[in-house]
């Protein structure tokens, strides 16, 4: 991956070039990046960076044989740690196990998050996890010499996935081997082991510009410039967000809404809710679209909050949002909102870990009429 390839993050991008010219580069760095923003796509654009062999000012060359393998995620000297699974009881899985499923999700997600992994390697209720045993592959790997490249990198995806057995890397991350790069890949500092965490340089990559998402969606799916702009406002900053929402763009999510509301709202309406709820909970909705809807609400919310203080015009809203936003604040105070914002928040955090979205969307619902009358929520 080039650096030309990611969405936004030119600062970023100078500032990782200017450091190696300099000669300032740190042995181990840690890329913290909101979900879905490009921390991934970055540390793979930095690693092809360090290995090709014609790099010029601004990125690499893209057609040197260390960029092409690079490219493939085949290069002998960049190496991959990622969550993994038992494929069956009793295995102690390694990142390698899955190398084969890792490049293939590189190449169709590389704004993937952790769920989109898991799910992409049927992990179904497991639980991944970077374990012991990689830590000493890790170690086994780093310690060989280079194969081609004057760097050996190891790219670590997710270090919120170490448990305490990454206490076992802290000596290689102290005194590597020389021209050892570590890059590690985060979303969440503060899952990160405390012994890792002090041990890396800290590198924040924020989120797309909504601009900078809409020009991409423009240029890589021939959107139109306004439906660009009103995915890119609703994507909150994580382009896998805006691809998604590109995706589903069939699927009406405002008159869910509408609906959803309705019957919340309206009294009377229990049965038509009941009905609802079955049908968003259908095998037919899945996972990945119940949670797309939840974001959409959420997405609305946080406009609406927002139009607190702006006039509808400064928000780079679809007009049909942009009205639904203003509406959602007649319904419910600022409080209220965020109370809102809470709850599907924690829903979306159980549809991916696979709960029961009959009961889950149930429960949601009646803690949502809870707010919006301003009772007490259930316990």
């Amino acid at each position: 991956m080039l650096f030309s390839d990611i969405v936004g993050h030119t600062a970023v991008t100078q500032q990782l070039i200017h450091t190696v010219a300099q000669n300032r580069l740190s042995h181990a760095l840690l890329f913290l990046s909101p979900e879905g923003a490009g921390g991934l796509p970055m540390a793979l654009a930095f690693a092809q960076y360090m290995v090709c062999t014609e790099k010029g000012t601004e990125d690499a060359c893209g057609h040197c044989d260390a960029c092409k393998k690079a490219a493939r995620l085949v290069h002998p000297d960049i190496h991959y740690s990622y969550p993994a699974i038992p494929r069956k009881s009793g295995d102690k899985p390694l990142s390698t196990d899955y190398i084969a499923e890792w490049r293939e999700f590189v190449s169709q997600y590389p704004y993937g998050t952790a769920y989109d992994w898991l799910q992409f390697i049927n992990a179904e209720n497991k639980q991944g996890n970077i374990s012991a045993n990689e830590c000493q592959d890790i170690i086994r790997k780093l310690n060989l010499k280079s194969f081609e490249s004057d760097y050996k990198i190891l790219i670590l995806w997710r270090p919120e996935y170490l448990g305490k057995d990454g206490n076992r890397l802290l000596k290689l991350i102290e005194e590597p081997p020389p021209r050892t790069l570590f890059i590690l890949v985060a979303e969440k500092q503060e899952q990160i082991l405390n012994t890792i965490l002090s041990r890396t340089q800290l590198l924040r990559i924020p989120a797309p510009a909504p601009a900078e998402i809409a020009a991409a969606l423009v240029r890589r799916l021939q959107l139109g410039e306004a439906r660009a702009a009103g995915i890119a406002a609703m994507s909150g900053g994580s382009y896998r967000e805006a691809l998604q929402l590109a995706q589903h763009a069939e699927s009406d999510w405002m008159q869910e809404l509408r609906d959803w509301l309705n019957h919340l709202l309206v009294p009377g309406q229990a049965p038509a809710l009941l009905q609802w709820i079955e049908g968003m909970a259908s095998g037919k909705t899945g996972r990945e679209k119940q949670k797309q809807f939840l974001r959409y609400f959420i997405n609305l919310l946080e406009h609406a909050l927002r139009l607190q203080f702006l006039s509808p015009e400064q928000l780079s809203l679809p007009e049909a949002e942009r009205d639904f936003a203003t509406r959602l604040n007649k319904l419910a105070d600022p409080l209220q909102i965020a109370a809102i914002i809470r709850e599907l928040d924690a829903a979306c955090y159980h549809i991916e870990r696979n709960a029961n979205a009959k009961l889950l969307l149930h429960a949601l619902s009646i803690r949502l009429q809870h707010i919006f009358s301003r009772r007490p929520l259930p316990v």
